[in-house]
């Protein structure tokens, strides 16, 4: 294995983007292959970035909320295909709008009284884990904005069930529209189990793997380790530090499963690499059956939502449950049925196993979309480069 051309890659981000420092982790097994930091951690340029620095990982959760609904998948107390009603009775009568949702622009969300009809298709558990419920990304739904105004302490539960008041975009199963259906995912996991979302995680598999520098509840210790956190100024073409973060926080009692995490490089890994290990963790503990794991690896979208999901994206990658899917063996190095995700300010997380790779990337820069369509993709290929290099 030699790493140095991915070295001079990430060498070269400060200067080329302004990017202002990053960690990257490779493991093969259980075994750290390459490891690599650059930059500073703090906006004055004084504190360089360390295994020690706290990131907000944004939709880098949503791999650990898929991890935690195939658990109970697997334990026989939900289906893939069962209705999100049996679970939370709220969604039992989904409205659809009448409108062509796509005309009305990317960022459109319906109101409460927008002309709708009744929907065909109940919406699933694997329809909430695939981004193809009809749902938006709109924190700020007028349904939402109602509850919060009579309890401004909602549960996620309790949001959930406003959520479904919302008319959707689309029937069900039909379209894929990135959104908050994996926070409908963290609710039903709480009903089904009987836990808070953060308490399941946490009993479940942060401590089963040894994890606990990953939270969806920051303690000042942990805060005072937050690394900064910047933006993308495009009207500028730079990198700036952010004076407010960006959080996924509707009250203090609601937990998202699509961005509530924040942690370090170290402690997410572990999850990381348990999925690449046929979902056992370098402590020995099993956190999912290999058949779960390897269900991860097949992609739910075709036709019309796997344009959807394409759009702006790589044309090697389907969405499947809750993660982007390797589906082209002719475009990038790493192999079919790869998968992951990544966050809102450039993390990014690789599970390969059937090598028993794992990779997980982040740096901390909201808005920087070349992140996505350059760096990530560079870096897996170069990842995989050098492990075949002598």
């Amino acid at each position: 294995m030699n790493f140095h051309l991915l070295t001079q890659y990430l060498d070269s981000l400060a200067e080329e983007y302004g990017n202002p420092g990053l960690d990257i982790i490779v493991k093969k097994g259980y075994e750290t292959v390459y490891r690599h930091s650059t930059g500073f951690s703090d906006a004055a340029g004084t504190k360089p970035v360390s295994d020690k620095d706290f990131y907000r990982l944004y939709s880098c959760t949503k791999v650990i909320t898929m991890t935690a609904m195939m658990q109970l998948i697997e334990q026989g107390k939900a289906s893939l295909y069962d209705p999100v009603s049996r679970f939370l009775p709220e969604w039992d009568s989904m409205t659809v709008v009448n409108c062509n949702w796509k005309e009305r622009g990317d960022f459109f969300s319906p109101g409460l009284k927008e002309p709708s009809h009744y929907a065909k298709n109940r919406v699933r558990i694997i329809d909430c884990m695939s981004m193809m419920a009809g749902l938006t990304y709109d924190l700020q739904s007028e349904a939402i904005q109602e509850l919060l105004k009579e309890n401004p302490m909602a549960t996620t539960r309790e949001v959930a069930a406003a959520i479904a008041r919302m008319p959707l975009l689309y029937e069900p199963g039909t379209r894929y529209q990135y959104s908050l259906g994996h926070d409908i995912i963290a609710a039903v996991i709480e009903v089904i189990s009987g836990e808070r979302f953060s308490d399941y995680l946490q009993n479940h598999i942060f401590t089963p793997l040894g994890i606990k520098d990953l939270t969806c509840h920051p303690n000042e210790e942990q805060l005072s380790r937050m690394s900064q956190l910047y933006a993308y100024n495009p009207e500028t073409d730079s990198i700036g530090p952010v004076e407010a973060e960006m959080r996924f926080e509707i009250t203090p009692n609601y937990e998202s499963g699509g961005a509530a995490l924040c942690g370090t490089a170290d402690e997410y890994i572990k999850v990381v690499e348990a999925l690449a290990g046929g979902g056992v963790g370098a402590t020995g503990e099993r956190i999912l059956r290999e058949e779960s794991v390897m269900k991860f690896t097949h992609s739910v979208t075709t036709g019309q939502a796997l344009q959807d999901f394409r759009v702006g994206r790589f044309l090697e990658y389907g969405y499947g449950l809750g993660v982007r899917v390797k589906v082209d063996p002719m475009l990038g190095r790493s192999p079919v049925g790869e998968f992951g995700w990544d966050g809102a300010a450039g993390g990014y997380a690789l599970v390969d196993p059937f090598n028993q790779v794992s990779v997980f990337y982040v740096e901390h820069v909201l808005n920087f979309f070349e992140v996505y369509g350059v760096i990530h993709p560079r870096v897996r290929d170069l990842v995989y480069k050098g492990l075949a290099r002598d």
